[in-house]
């Protein structure tokens, strides 16, 4: 592989993440709606976190798992990237379900103020997974 080529994706990436951390501080700084809706938002944001907590503590363990056959059996830089490439998903993840949910709220708040901001807050709120993914 032509060693220039390398960078692209690697330039894409961070262009992805920079877009992403563009779209967080966006949504972030849009109207969170009333004190009950605020209220409501904190206990949904609660939950989601307790679910993520859980379900990657279980994750958690298998990667440890997977790690070790991949050290073992292939070569132990390769399990370094298996595990770096988890640790960003599980990054992702958190960043983006913390964000959805933060968005949630910012939605209904702006709904109030007609579809067309409601969705435009809705979008770029979902979209911050998929950019830092």
């Amino acid at each position: 592989m032509n060693g220039g080529v390398i960078w692209i994706p690697i330039a894409a990436g961070a262009v992805a993440v920079l877009a992403g951390l563009f779209l967080i501080r966006w949504v972030l700084s849009r109207p969170s709606g009333t004190e009950e809706m605020r209220a409501i938002s904190g206990a949904v944001q609660e939950g989601s976190m307790a679910y993520l907590n859980r379900q990657y503590r279980t994750i958690a363990m298998v990667a440890v798992v997977l790690f070790l056959i991949i050290g073992f059996a292939i070569h132990w830089l390769d399990a370094l990237f298996f595990l770096v490439g988890a640790a960003l998903s599980a990054a992702a993840g958190y960043t983006g379900m913390n964000v959805a949910v933060r968005a949630n709220v910012r939605t209904a708040e702006a709904a109030r103020g007609g579809i067309g901001g409601a969705l435009q807050v809705a979008v770029r709120g979902g979209a911050v997974t998929g950019l830092l993914v």
